[in-house]
């Protein structure tokens, strides 16, 4: 697709572009009756009339063309003001509208469920701008991928270096959206491409002789008289000869993928053939576009397809019986396959790199992400004014954080409210963006390589008989076995064992804060019972931190800052209050 050379404003280029195609619309209206007149002239009076007909055919064609180029245009723009007009609803934090992609969850995964991953107003809104159903499970796959320090270093550098083609970014984008609408399982296509085609050489003779004795015969039934019932005869016979060809055909027609995604695979094709990268990542996935080749290669295939999708529309039918057209069909098949059939699966799953790396990179131009990620050998998690990604940036406090290689756990307490949860995900979370190969929402962030796992969303499920605190058991146990196994673990768990009773949860605790010291693991633990914090005068691998409120009149306030120490004061007494319990 050429775009124009000044593509902005979009609504005044949009304003053209329908003009253009109303005065082309106008253009093939006139010809086609001009064309009408001409054949019914030359067939009842005069057969002179009939000559300039197949130079005006050719002319419609053109036409048509270029009113599809048009079409896509347009189609292109106002994809890309909706680009525009959903990247200012996601810095708004507005996701309600935005695919949730709620499968992805997983019950039993080491942190997904706990860190708003997937679901209403979570980061897959956030991130996710991938068009195909092989983008979209490999950008979830990446956000579920358990920390790889190795490859997020790389990934950073590409997302980095892509961030520096904002246009690259969004025509890509915008071409999917355009184009890609009915995704069609490719998986029988792609096996029809490494199967042999059924071509015999004596086809070659056919899709040769179908045109010529066509058209010879055509001429001699409207120019010299010929019985009309030669041109009959023909077609009978011709009819015999296509039934050799049409089960391969017709087999081909069913797992053909759609014109949309073929268009869209050149579309993407033509704007990765004018970018040059430095990056070896992006190096890799682009080698197939930089000799100019593909988008050749599907431009032909898009022609194929046209026909492979119209063999059943009446003109394709009777242009076929009179000139065996399946033979040429059948043809140009046989070729596309012996040159490009076996590389397109290849293809479509580099494409699908391409959409995750540009929905990365696209959201850290649209959020200015800028902090400094250093991932290191050394057994520490430090950062400095991190926020949460899913609060609105004036809403969103930044916290500092250092938990040092001679520190194992922060007991994490604090009033009601007042941020413990949330600045618990607001760490695995950016944890979680840096996995991706994206900067954090801080100011900067330095981590060592650990696995990460959660105990926060435990809840019971009837179905299956179980509680709340049983599925809380099984997440630690998690945590545990890693452990165990000698990984480096960094944890993050809440309102640690809240499901039984307090001299049992305050042991319990005492006792998997211990277990926990003796392993590589290390990370958070909250909690309510403030007798726990005493544990740091005894055990020199705990920390204190808290967060705290004020109560103000019948008020509560908050500042959402973390404090070392433990939590002075809690605030359920007046919470209750406050909701009518009287004491």
């Amino acid at each position: 697709m050429k775009l124009p050379q000044i593509l902005y404003p979009l609504p005044k280029t949009l304003q053209s572009i329908g003009k253009k195609s109303a005065l082309l619309a106008i253009s093939r209206l006139l010809l086609f009756f001009t064309m009408l007149a001409l054949l019914i002239i030359g067939l009842s009076d005069n057969p002179l009339f009939l000559i300039p007909l197949p130079f005006l055919t050719l002319l419609f064609a053109a036409l048509i063309n270029r009113f599809n180029h048009y079409k896509d245009l347009k189609a292109f723009i106002l994809e890309l003001q909706l680009i525009e007009s959903e990247e200012a609803q996601r810095k708004s934090r507005v996701l309600h509208d935005f695919d949730p992609g709620i499968e992805f969850l997983e019950k039993s995964h080491p942190f997904c469920n706990d860190l708003d991953l997937f679901g209403q107003h979570s980061l897959f809104q956030l991130l996710n701008r991938t068009v195909s159903v092989g983008g979209r499970a490999l950008l979830a796959q990446s956000m579920k991928a358990q920390i790889a320090p190795n490859l997020a270093k790389k990934q950073f550098k590409a997302i980095e270096e892509l961030r520096k083609s904002p246009e690259l970014l969004q025509h890509f984008q915008a071409a999917g959206r355009a184009f890609f609408k009915e995704e069609k399982d490719k998986r029988g296509f792609y096996q029809w491409l490494k199967e042999p085609e059924n071509w015999h050489p004596f086809y070659l003779a056919l899709m040769l002789i179908g045109p010529i004795g066509g058209i010879t015969l055509m001429s001699g039934v409207l120019l010299a008289d010929w019985p009309a019932a030669w041109l009959g005869l023909w077609v009978l016979f011709g009819t015999g000869l296509l039934s050799l060809v049409y089960k391969n055909l017709n087999i081909a027609t069913k797992i053909w993928p759609s014109a949309g995604d073929i268009k869209t695979f050149r579309i993407w094709s033509e704007f990765l053939e004018k970018e040059t990268f430095t990056d070896p990542k992006l190096q890799e996935i682009h080698l197939q576009f930089a000799d100019g080749q593909f988008s050749k290669a599907i431009n032909s295939l898009e022609q194929i397809s046209f026909l492979i999708q119209n063999r059943l529309n009446l003109v394709y039918v009777i242009l076929n019986f009179l000139f065996w057209l399946d033979f040429f069909l059948l043809w140009q098949l046989k070729g596309w396959k012996k040159n490009h059939g076996t590389d397109l699966s290849k293809i479509e799953k580099i494409f699908e790199q391409w959409q995750v790396l540009i929905s990365l990179a696209a959201f850290s131009n649209s959020e200015t992400l800028q902090g400094r990620l250093e991932w290191t050998n050394a057994d520490q998690f430090e950062c400095s004014n991190i926020r949460h990604p899913l609060l609105k940036a004036n809403q969103a406090i930044g916290n500092d954080f250092v938990l040092q290689h001679y520190k194992k756990t922060v007991l994490l307490t604090g009033a009601n409210m007042s941020g413990k949860t949330t600045f618990m995900r607001t760490l695995g979370i950016n944890l979680v963006m840096a996995n991706l190969g994206l900067r954090p929402m801080a100011e900067s962030m330095t981590v060592g390589n650990y696995s990460l796992y959660t105990s926060m969303r435990n809840t019971d499920n009837l179905g299956e008989s179980v509680s709340s605190f049983y599925a809380e058991l099984f997440r630690i146990r998690q945590v545990l076995q890693a452990a165990e196994k000698g990984e480096s673990v960094f944890f993050l768990m809440d309102e640690i064992l809240k499901g039984t009773n307090t001299k049992d949860r305050i042991l319990g605790s005492e006792a998997l804060i211990k277990q926990l010291a003796a392993s590589k693991a290390k990370g958070i633990i909250s909690t309510h019972d403030i007798e726990l914090s005493d544990l740091e005068k005894d055990l020199a691998y705990l920390v204190n931190y808290s967060f705290h409120s004020e109560i103000s009149d019948d008020e509560i306030l908050f500042d959402y800052k973390l404090k070392t120490g433990p939590c002075p004061s809690f605030n359920a007494h007046k919470l209750m209050e406050l909701m009518g319990v009287r004491f």
